[in-house]
């Protein structure tokens, strides 16, 4: 509950009921297992990665093809039909082809943010500016990381969806022996 300062009456939020939260929690892994594993690690880039961490430019090529061989590898986890496939793979595909100008619009503010800060005046408007474009760029690719989801989502049964389910939990339970120690 909460109490209003204004009119001194009590507000009690409204709570989803369980199957919507559940729904989120399913959406949710859904994004993190299609777009996210083909996506994510095709526009990033690392010194475990090869060429794009001090070793060479960033090549959107090999982007795309780390998406697609993540699809492929989904496909067989999830027992995709080759339609599926070939749906799952042009979704993520074009969400790459999305996502690359707007992480070259990132790393250019990243510097301007760089030259902002180490300027010999501080430029409020300026780093305001910076500010909101950043805001923009990250609602931007937040919109269309959830279509691509959403779209996804379509082209899969929902027995697929629980098999995407199990195989996600199997990886956190996995990874969790390694990373366990950042919770807390």
């Amino acid at each position: 509950s909460r109490h209003d300062t204004s009119g001194g009456t009590t507000v009690t939020p409204v709570r989803p009921r369980r199957g919507r939260r559940w729904l989120f929690g399913a959406t949710i892994a859904l994004a993190a297992a299609l777009t996210g594993a083909a996506a994510t690690s095709a526009v990033s880039h690392g010194p475990w990665r090869g060429p794009g961490f001090m070793g060479g430019p960033f090549d959107p090529a090999r982007a795309e093809d780390r998406a697609d061989r993540g699809i492929r590898h989904l496909g067989v986890e999830v027992d995709a039909t080759a339609e599926q496939q070939e749906k799952l793979r042009a979704i993520v595909k074009g969400l790459v082809k999305d996502l690359l100008p707007m992480r070259e619009k990132a790393m250019a503010a990243r510097d301007r943010g760089r030259v902002l800060l180490t300027g010999p005046t501080v430029d409020r408007a300026a780093i305001e500016a910076l500010r909101a474009e950043q805001m923009a760029l990250a609602d931007a690719a937040s919109r269309r990381f959830a279509q691509a989801l959403a779209d996804a989502a379509d082209v899969l049964t929902p027995e697929q969806r629980r098999k995407l389910d199990e195989r996600l939990a199997e990886f956190r339970e996995r990874r969790g022996f390694w990373h366990g120690w950042r919770r807390g």
